[in-house]
Parts: structure tokens; C-alpha cells; sequence
């Protein structure tokens, strides 16, 4: 027996507070789950649930300027009872989704740290668990929040976010996903007990005052659960560490302003952004140092300047720089580039720059210039997402790029960064409101912004760039969309707010508010702040400004293409849609697939048919798809009698033509419907493949066509039916002897030709025939006038009936006496050929040999029913006269067996089912469970 023991569990604290918000409970709990972390949180809101944790490392990371702060986000499927799909089966870079939530969480928490904090610090998020109704981003920001409120970090919060919407004219907290759909507003708002730290927002077409009044609303929201974080720390909170902060040399920081001073003043009033920077790159390292050859403490100055770990000189630098625009902007009211804090920089815009491309827009506003191509798609090629919440498809694509030399720089090109991620989303959001819906404009739309030039907010550049493209390539956006980005730089209790901030004002400022929109309101919203906070009296002042802006941006891009053009590119994939039956979907499709793909490869078009009947047809040959569309219509359509169709021949036969009237359905043209004329050989009038119009004359009981092309012919046709007319010679009296019409040929088989009726006059009493002879009926008449076949024949009961009296008795009961007798069987004259030989009609039935009786024929000659019947049970019959089968290990196989191939995979089977195993013991169904994976038998 082991004598190992084990310790006595040590039961964890857990403390748990929670708030009720939107209807709904939110809980925050600690203690239980990761308790290595710096602070770890577990946040739930109805069945969505996320962990947060907050770590930071011991010593700072040397050799940086800037805060090492990391937020990662992520979403693994088991939250949603998912198995990943591909091949791995295993998630891999994180998706979009988590990128965007990730900044989202970085941007309000980011300014809450201390200045000169340079530990590396890690937030991490986990859903855990997702409900698909409670949507995780936000609550992770909360939980974030609370993760660093009772970590030991030093952190100025806490803060917390909501999700307001706005549906049926009032704001709702953190509405489910089944709802939003109908909300006109999404937005995220994140901020602390006193002031707003962060809004994110996408709307369709709002007004600023409900902007304001849903950031009023949601902060209301966040300060119930700040209060509800504030007892968790309480309860639960380590006290914070004092961790080294970074604070440059006092005395550099004398020395660079004694001799740097007047110079940074002066390069920051330079105007253009390159002839700035290459002064400002002047005052480098090196000539600060050699202006401290004369101070006193020079050997320790040099030797921080001269240690590349620390960067004193470029904080200091940035110091200097940030008082001197706050000096320039809020005491002598004049921007770095000579604007006034209203003022918008020089406009341009340009549409069809590039020749093959679908759509372009150049926009150009000062140094910042964005090329937006735009491309048109079929609904196949949207995008797809394996979400765990959220959105499964998405049909416009906004994708953004910033290459380094838009800034003058040197470097190695990279994937998109989740700059390029959240600024491409941006402008997505922005423009999402006034794209038409996927009936109106069966298109799937890829945006490509190309940031040419950077000096403050590509991503609202990229907003006017796209609409410039969008309404070059055609697309019926219902209004212009523009962009602006608005800034804010503090000195002390005084404040300015920036239209159109440029690099430099966004860099040093302390807020970068993005707001786009039409005429008629907003569309989308983005605030970043490095401040503690931001009043709503800024926020409005912001607003009132961008509105103004945004309006003049409107005006450049209207002057430049007042409208969408009329007509998509040339170039661009013509795309139709229509509706067909669901039900008959499956024959558009055929068995296998046959018939949509022999549509596609005639017209050479792209076919995509939804669940609902809808139908996409995309081409850039308009004509094949307009034939396409016509095919699918037939197919689908009920075909009823007067139709007119116009179908290939497929086959021909003696006595007419089978027409494909719809794909995989034929019908009989006769040879007498195929032309105004008499036609001898149907090959000599078409042949297969030809296209021919015709209209379905019959559906017959058996649901087959019988066609015809009366009323149809072409004039040439008519023409030359009335010259064969004319060419035509008398028939002299009837026609006389026809004389040998020669060996007229196989007439092959004509088919089944259905329950064609009685025929002629039923049932009455016709009387003697005369004996008709060569045909010479002096009553027909010679000259008769030709027939018109371009007339349809009366029906038969319009036509004159003959005056012969109608026998209306049985047929049974009608005299038979006017017919000639029948010779008796025994008189009838012998025909002494061969059988083989007799015409069948003239052979003697008499002559057949007399068949043996039937009890004296062969048992397998005899009927079944004569044979002799054994009434005894099987088991009881005599088995004698059957040879013994042998044993089953005796018998020859069927076929010689043939080793397994050396590349299939090697299967090792039980011992039970092994050959010459043991028997399996009792109980074990090893051998049952095996018969059921067999196969059936064919004869089951």
C-alpha cells in the first residue's frame, strides 16, 4: 500500500459582486481562476462569459520611449460548442473580430497608466462562453477594467463600457444581437466615474444631439458599474506596487531647453511637414552635445546622451514640443501649418484615374492622399467568417494599406497590422449605410484604400476616397459619404478644438475624434483621448465642428462626380437576378449537376441559386447572360399550351424533329408542322442543332409535346411555300395511276402515338365501299386551288358533315348479313411454301402441328399450375435427390484473393473477429457490433 499523501486542499477565497445592467446581471468574480496572474476576473453576463487578466512584469523594459502595454483578445470556438473548421481543427491568427475588440479595449485603458511607466504589461481576454445573444467585446472592457483595479499595478481607474442601441425611438443598454438589426445606432462608449475615455460607433444616418444624448446615457451605466468594480476591490484588491517610473534627467532637460528652446519654437511654426522634420532633425544628439563643451556637469550629461538605452533627449524633445503648440494654439490662436483651429486644409478630388479597374477615387486633403480602387464581385465571392458570434458573411469589404513611404520611410512591408485592421473598419462602418441591399445591387463590393500620402487621418481620406470610387464604378449609394478628424490640445484649464488635425497636432494633441457622415447625419464615430477624460461641452463643440466640415468635404466630392454614373464599368461583371420556384430548383440544377453546369458551359456565365428561389446570373458578356436567364426561365416556367419557345433540334427521325422545348425536355415537331410546304426529308429542312421557334400545340395525357411552327414560319418560308405552290403540277382529274412509288426505305419507329380516339365516324353505318380503282373521282376536280398551309385546318366539328343516315344501335346489334360469308376453315385452299416463306396475313393456321396433351408433356414444358403440388412443410420433403454441399472450409473461393494494396491504410481487428480466433466469451458484443457495421446484402 502507498503511504504517499496528499496535502489538504487549500480552498481558494472567492469574491463575487454583481450589478444589474440593461435588464440583465452582470458579475464580476475572483479568487478562484488564475490566481498567478496580477489580477484575474471572471466577468458574466447571461450566459456569456469572459476571463481578464492584468500582468505586469517586475523591471522596466529599457531602450523604449513609450508605454509597453499589450492587449490580447481572444475567441476559441469552444465558446460557442464549435469545432473549427479547415484541416487543423485548431484556431489560428486571431480573426478580425478579436483584433478590433482588442484595440478597443487598449485605447481606454492605455491613458489610465502613469506617465514613465515602462513595464511590460499584458491584458489578456478568453471567452469562455458565448450565449450568441450577449455580445463579449464589451464586457471585456469592463472586465479588463477590473482586472487591473485589483491587480498591484498602478492604474487610474476603473473603467467600464456599454453598448447602447437606439430601436423604436429609445436607447437600450447592451441590446442582444436578435435586435440590433433593427437598431440605428451601435455604440460603444468606455469611460471612468467622471469623464468619457473612449466612444466607437457606426449609425445610420443619426443626428449629433442623439449622439450626445446616448454618451449621457451610457455613462450613467458605466458609473453603476465602476461602483460595482469598487467593492470588488475592496474586498479583493492588493495593494498597489510602487514600480520605478522613467522621469529624464532634470538637468538635461535644463541644458536642452537653454539651448534648443528658441530653435524647437521655430521648426514648429514651419509649415510644410518635410521642411519641419528636417529641422527639427537637426537638433539631434550630437548637436546637443556639442553645445555643452562650456556647462559645468557636461561629463554626466554626455554620458546620458551618449547611452543608447535611455531616451531622455526624445522625451524631453516631445515635452518641449507638446508645450510649445499648446502655446502656439490656445494663447496665440495659430496652428503649426498657419491654419486657424476651423480651418480645413486645400481639397481635391479625382475619379477614373486608373483604365481596367472597376471604380477609383483620388482624395487629396493637404499632404494626406488616399487611391481608392473599388471592385464588383458576384454574392459567391463575400467574405466568410467562422465567427462565435456575430456575423457570418459580409458582401462590402473594406481593406486599408499604408505603405512606408507614405511618411517618408524606409521599411520591411508586413501584413496588415492592427492599425491597417481597425482603420480599414472604420471606414467600412462609415460607408455600410448607404450601400444598396443585395436585391437592388447583386454585387459583392472590395474597397482597397492606398494611403499615397500621410499627415494626419488616412482613415477618414479613405471615407471620401471610396465614395469617389463607389460612385465611379456605379454602385447607387444612396448619398456621399465624407470624413473628418477633429483634435484637441489642453494648456492648463484652457482647451482648443481642431478641425482637420494633421500628423503633428494628432501626435503631440490630446484627443483624435474621427467622425463621417452624410448630408442628412452620422455613420460613424471613433474618440481617442489621452487625457483622463473628455466633458460632454467638448464633445458637443467637436461634434458642431465636424458637422461643418464634413459639409464642405461633401461639396469637393459632389463637384467632382455629382452622382453615381448610370451604368456599372464595362469591365465589371453584368449580374442579374431574378426569382424562380423553390421547388424547382432541383431542376435547374439537374441530377449531379448536369443541367446548371451544361447552362454554364454554353453561355460562359456565373450561376448562383439560393434557398429562397433567388437567382444570380454575372457575366461580362451581357448577352450570354440574358440568354442564361432566359434558359433558367424555361426550365422553370409551367409549359402550357400557346406557348412559344425557341429550342435546338436534338434528334431527327423519319417523320419529324424531337426540339429541346426546355433543357432535359423534348417535343415532337412533326414533319408536317416543320415548314408551309411539303417536305420530303426532314434532314433536308434542318439538321441537329439548328435553333427553331415553334409553339407547343398538345400536352398529351402522358405529359409529352407535340409541337408545331404554324404561325410562325418566317416570310422567307411563306415565299417559298407559295413558289413549290405554284410549281406545282395538275393532278389531272384526281391523279390517275401513281405508278410505282419506288422503296420508300425503313420508315423507323414512330413512336408510341398515345390515344389518338376514334377514328372517323364512330360507330355509324358507312354502307358498301365502291370499288375505288385508280383514284379517278371526277367530283374532286382537276383545277382545284391549291391548299393553304399557313391556315390551321378547321376542327372536325365545324367541318361539313355528309348526308348518310347514322346507324346510332350497338355495334353488336347492327345487321352483319350485307357481309360476305367466310369459307369454311376445311375448304380454305392450302398454301404448301415454307412458313418462313407465306405472307403472315395469308398463312393457313390450320397447318400448325396438334401440341401433345398437356398431362403428357415435359415437366418444364408444362404450366405451373398442372404440375404436381407437395402441400408438406419444406423441412419434411425428401433432400435425397439434392448433391451434398460440401463444408464451408471446402469450398473453392469465388475468386482468387489478391494481397492489399501496399497504400491502403493496415486496420487491426479485434481478436474476436480475427480468422481461426477464439470464440468470443459470453457477454461480449464485439461480434454484433462488427455485423452492424456490414454492409447489407443485395438480396436485404
Amino acid at each position: 500500500m502507498s503511504s504517499t499523501k496528499t496535502a489538504p486542499p487549500k480552498v481558494a477565497e472567492k469574491h463575487v459582486v454583481e450589478t444589474e445592467i440593461g435588464g440583465k446581471i452582470l458579475r464580476f468574480e475572483t479568487g478562484e481562476l488564475a490566481k498567478q496572474a496580477g489580477g484575474a476576473v471572471l466577468v458574466t453576463y447571461g450566459e456569456t462569459v469572459v476571463l481578464m487578466t492584468a500582468t505586469a512584469n517586475a523591471k522596466p523594459k529599457t531602450g523604449v520611449s513609450f508605454f509597453p502595454l499589450t492587449v490580447d483578445y481572444e475567441e476559441k470556438m469552444y465558446a460557442a460548442g464549435k469545432i473549427p473548421g479547415g484541416w487543423i481543427k485548431r484556431e489560428g491568427r486571431a480573426p478580425e473580430r478579436c483584433t478590433l475588440t482588442s484595440r478597443m479595449i487598449d485605447r481606454p485603458i492605455r491613458p489610465l497608466f502613469p506617465e514613465g511607466f515602462r513595464n511590460d504589461t499584458h491584458v489578456v481576454g478568453l471567452c469562455m462562453s458565448v450565449d450568441g445573444e450577449n455580445d463579449p467585446d464589451v464586457i471585456s472592457i469592463s472586465g479588463a477594467g477590473a482586472a487591473l483595479a485589483i491587480s498591484d499595478i498602478p492604474f487610474d481607474g476603473p473603467v467600464a463600457a456599454v453598448r447602447v442601441g437606439y430601436i423604436d425611438g429609445e436607447f437600450v443598454i447592451n441590446p442582444v444581437q436578435s435586435v440590433m438589426d433593427k437598431s440605428q445606432l451601435n455604440l460603444v462608449v468606455a469611460g471612468t466615474r467622471d469623464s468619457i475615455c473612449m466612444v466607437e460607433a457606426g449609425a445610420y444616418e443619426v443626428s449629433e444631439q442623439l449622439v450626445l444624448e446616448a454618451i449621457e446615457e451610457a455613462h450613467d451605466n458605466i458609473k453603476k458599474i465602476v461602483d460595482s468594480i469598487d467593492k470588488l476591490v475592496k474586498k479583493a484588491g492588493k495593494a498597489k506596487k510602487q514600480y520605478p517610473l522613467f522621469v529624464p534627467d532634470k538637468d538635461l532637460e535644463v541644458a536642452f531647453r537653454k539651448h534648443f528652446g528658441k530653435a524647437v519654437a521655430k521648426a514648429m511654426r514651419i509649415i510644410d511637414k518635410k521642411e519641419r522634420s528636417e529641422a527639427m532633425a537637426e537638433l539631434s544628439r550630437t548637436a546637443l552635445a556639442e553645445k555643452l563643451s562650456k556647462d559645468k556637469n557636461k561629463d554626466a550629461l554626455l554620458a546620458i546622451l551618449n547611452e543608447p538605452t535611455r531616451d531622455d533627449f526624445e522625451t524631453i524633445m516631445e515635452h518641449v514640443q507638446g508645450e510649445e503648440m499648446g502655446t502656439m494654439i490656445v494663447d496665440e490662436g495659430v496652428r503649426p501649418d498657419g491654419r486657424k483651429t476651423t480651418e480645413i486644409r486645400q481639397l481635391t478630388a479625382k475619379v477614373g484615374i486608373l483604365p481596367r479597374t472597376h471604380g477609383t477615387g483620388l482624395f487629396t486633403r493637404g499632404q494626406t492622399q488616399i487611391l481608392t480602387v473599388c471592385t464588383l464581385g458576384t454574392l459567391a465571392e463575400e467574405q466568410s467568417f467562422d465567427n462565435i458570434i456575430g456575423e457570418v458573411s459580409r458582401r462590402y469589404i473594406h481593406q486599408y494599406n499604408f505603405p512606408p513611404f507614405s511618411v517618408g520611410e524606409a521599411r520591411f512591408m508586413r501584413g496588415p497590422g492592427r492599425r491597417e485592421i481597425g482603420h480599414g473598419a472604420l471606414a467600412e462602418r462609415a460607408l455600410v449605410p448607404v450601400i444598396p441591399d443585395e436585391n437592388e445591387f447583386p454585387y459583392t463590393l472590395r474597397m482597397v484604400s492606398e494611403a499615397l500620402e500621410s499627415n494626419g487621418s488616412t482613415s477618414m481620406a479613405s471615407v471620401c476616397g471610396s465614395t469617389l470610387a463607389l460612385m465611379d464604378a456605379g454602385v447607387p449609394i444612396r448619398a456621399a459619404v465624407g470624413g473628418i478628424a477633429m483634435g484637441l490640445v489642453a494648456k492648463g484649464d484652457k482647451v482648443a478644438v481642431l478641425t482637420d488635425i494633421q500628423g503633428l497636432e494628432d501626435h503631440l494633441g490630446d484627443m483624435d475624434f474621427k467622425v463621417a457622415g452624410t448630408r442628412v447625419g452620422i455613420t460613424a464615430l471613433q474618440m481617442d483621448i489621452k487625457l483622463k477624460g473628455v466633458s460632454n461641452a467638448v464633445l458637443k463643440q467637436a461634434l458642431e465642428q465636424a458637422r461643418d466640415a464634413r459639409f464642405t468635404i461633401l461639396d469637393v466630392i459632389e463637384a467632382a462626380i455629382p452622382a453615381p454614373r448610370t451604368e456599372i464599368s464595362p469591365r465589371a461583371p453584368h449580374i442579374t437576378s431574378f426569382v424562380i420556384n423553390p421547388e424547382k430548383i432541383k431542376d435547374v440544377i439537374g441530377p449531379g449537376g448536369k443541367t446548371i453546369n451544361r447552362i454554364i458551359a454554353e453561355t460562359a456565365v456565373k450561376i448562383d441559386i439560393e434557398s429562397d428561389g433567388r437567382v444570380f446570373v454575372a457575366s461580362i458578356n451581357r448577352e450570354m447572360v440574358e440568354r442564361a436567364k432566359k434558359i433558367v426561365e424555361d426550365l422553370t416556367r409551367d409549359i402550357e399550351v400557346g406557348a412559344v419557345f425557341t429550342g435546338a433540334v436534338m434528334r431527327l427521325m423519319n417523320f419529324g424533329a424531337f426540339v429541346e422545348v426546355v433543357p432535359g425536355k423534348e417535343g415532337l415537331l412533326h414533319v408536317s408542322q416543320l415548314k408551309p410546304y411539303h417536305v420530303a426529308r426532314v434532314e433536308d429542312e434542318c439538321k441537329v442543332g439548328d435553333m427553331i421557334t415553334f409553339r407547343v400545340e398538345e400536352v398529351d395525357s402522358m405529359g409529352r409535346l407535340n409541337l408545331s411552327r404554324k404561325g410562325l414560319y418566317t416570310e422567307e418560308e411563306l415565299a417559298q411555300a407559295e413558289v413549290k405552290n405554284a410549281n406545282r403540277p395538275p393532278r389531272d382529274g384526281g391523279g390517275g395511276d401513281r405508278g410505282d412509288r419506288g422503296d420508300r426505305g425503313d420508315r423507323g419507329d414512330r413512336g408510341d402515338r398515345g390515344d389518338r380516339g376514334p377514328r372517323g365516324g364512330g360507330d355509324r353505318d358507312r354502307g358498301p365501299r365502291p370499288e375505288r380503282g385508280g383514284r379517278d373521282f371526277q367530283d374532286r376536280g382537276a383545277d382545284r386551288a391549291p391548299r393553304d398551309f399557313t391556315q390551321s385546318r378547321p376542327p372536325r366539328e365545324d367541318r361539313p358533315r355528309d348526308d348518310r343516315p347514322r346507324d346510332d344501335r350497338p355495334r353488336d346489334d347492327r345487321p352483319r348479313d350485307d357481309r360476305p360469308a367466310r369459307a369454311p376453315r376445311e375448304d380454305r385452299p392450302r398454301d404448301d411454301r415454307p412458313r418462313d416463306d407465306r405472307p403472315r396475313d395469308d398463312r393457313p393456321r390450320d397447318d400448325r402441328p396438334a401440341r401433345a396433351p398437356r398431362e403428357d408433356r415435359p415437366r418444364e414444358d408444362r404450366p405451373r399450375e398442372d404440375r404436381p403440388r407437395d402441400d408438406r412443410p419444406r423441412e419434411d420433403r425428401p433432400r435425397e435427390d439434392r448433391p451434398a454441399r460440401a463444408p464451408r472450409s471446402e469450398q473453392p473461393p469465388d475468386r482468387p484473393s489478391r494481397p492489399l494494396s501496399s497504400s491502403a491504410p493496415r486496420v487491426e481487428l479485434p481478436p474476436s473477429l480475427r480468422t481461426g480466433s477464439t470464440p468470443a466469451p459470453e457477454g461480449d458484443d464485439s461480434r454484433r457490433r462488427a455485423a452492424r457495421r456490414r454492409p447489407p446484402r443485395e438480396d436485404q
